[in-house]
């Protein structure tokens, strides 16, 4: 079984819609677990106006019946508010690109008449839709006790070093209580200060979101081939949100200035199961899972509408010139949380069910249980000499 989905709507548009394949049967999913999500994506420091209009919520109307999934399409959709105050509304012409947006390309590539048509789907809008897909892939993990977390280690210049990332569930109290979701006090407040510095600059910021999946199996993924390596998929998903410029896995920029020595997961015995003394490789070796916690990192850059103009090309009249300014974030990294941890679970349910296969709860739950532990007694080794032919002569 594979997990797939489509999302449709424009940022300004009526809604937003979504069908998702894949998701096995008799799976509790919750609309109040969804808005959670929707909720998180809108409220934090650094946030713009749009966010005071919309009051995110989903509606299903297929594939989950009395709160439990069916096994069938799931399809959603999310009411957008702010259409009412564009509902056959006189748009000013949209023909100054700004620098850092889809705006000069998506409308080359397109052919669009106006800026607006771009920007209405390239707009960073389609992650609510994204994030509701995702939240249901992570209620479903949590259900087979798969914890993904996410929380911000960066805003600007301003970064956290120190987090424990042993115990998910003071973690999670720990980004609650953060207007900017990190957990680290200190340096929450640093970068509260920092957002606040660039409100007041009529400027934006970007920071970094780390993200972490704790109990996921070992295995899943594979070596064979290039397209079906997990780390891989990971990154790719992670660059597909709208900001995001670099992506890490584990410990790889560090690790790339160190000795392979100190860099490797050394593997020992603990009470008869294989473990790692470290995780700097961040669960993944070979484009598989370790079975320790997976840690994925997203750098994104500053939102690209920034109050203070900075130059670009009128479009209608070919003259050099300055963007105008609508409306956006100041930084939009703290709320961006959820969205990087729905990306993490719809990748990780899928591969999950790739590698367990099974259509319902109790088959699939059964299948992931048995993969969790590593022991010497998982493998199948002969320990004999052997040779290496092929049969073409």
């Amino acid at each position: 079984m594979k997990v797939k989905y489509l999302t449709a709507g424009e940022s300004h548009g009526p809604e937003l819609t979504a069908i998702i394949e894949g998701i096995p049967s008799n799976f509790e999913v919750s609309k109040k677990y969804i808005d959670e999500f929707l909720l998180r994506r809108q409220k934090s420091l650094g946030s713009g106006g749009r966010m005071n209009i919309e009051k995110d919520e989903v509606y299903i109307s297929s594939g989950v019946i009395n709160n439990l999934s069916t096994g069938g399409p799931i399809a959603i959709k999310i009411i957008n508010k702010d259409w009412q105050n564009w509902k056959e509304k006189e748009i000013e012409p949209f023909v100054i690109p700004r620098p850092g947006h889809a705006d000069l390309v998506g409308t080359f590539k397109y052919n669009h008449n106006d800026i607006r048509l771009s920007l209405e789907r390239a707009s960073a809008r389609e992650t609510a839709i994204r994030c509701a897909v995702g939240a249901i892939c992570h209620q479903v993990l949590h259900q087979l006790d798969i914890d993904i977390v996410g929380f911000v280690t960066s805003i600007g210049k301003q970064n956290s070093e120190n987090i424990d990332l042993k115990n998910i569930e003071q973690l999670k109290n720990l980004i609650n209580e953060s207007e900017v979701s990190c957990p680290d006090k200190q340096s929450s407040d640093l970068m509260m200060n920092e957002i606040k510095s660039a409100r007041k600059k009529k400027d934006t910021l970007g920071g970094a979101i780390t993200v972490i999946a704790k109990n996921f199996p070992a295995g899943c993924g594979s070596y064979v081939h290039f397209d079906r390596k997990l780390d891989s998929k990971l990154a790719s998903s992670m660059m597909s949100v709208q900001s995001v410029k670099a992506v890490e896995v584990g410990n790889g920029i560090q690790a790339s200035q160190e000795y392979g020595t100190k860099v490797q997961d050394q593997i020992v015995l603990s009470e008869n199961k294989i473990k790692r003394i470290t995780n700097n490789l961040g669960g993944f070796e070979g484009g598989m899972s370790t079975g320790e916690p997976m840690i994925i990192t997203s750098y994104l850059k500053p939102i690209s509408t920034t109050l203070t103009p900075i130059k670009s090309v009128n479009l209608s009249s070919h003259e050099e010139t300055e963007t105008t300014y609508e409306r956006s974030d100041t930084c939009a990294v703290p709320r961006a949380v959820p969205i990087f941890e729905s990306v993490m679970a719809i990748d990780l349910l899928n591969s999950l069910l790739e590698n367990t296969g099974g259509d319902s709860k109790d088959v699939i739950s059964k299948r992931v249980s048995d993969l969790k532990n590593i022991s010497p007694e998982s493998f199948n080794l002969t320990n004999k000499k052997w040779t290496m032919n092929y049969e073409n002569e």
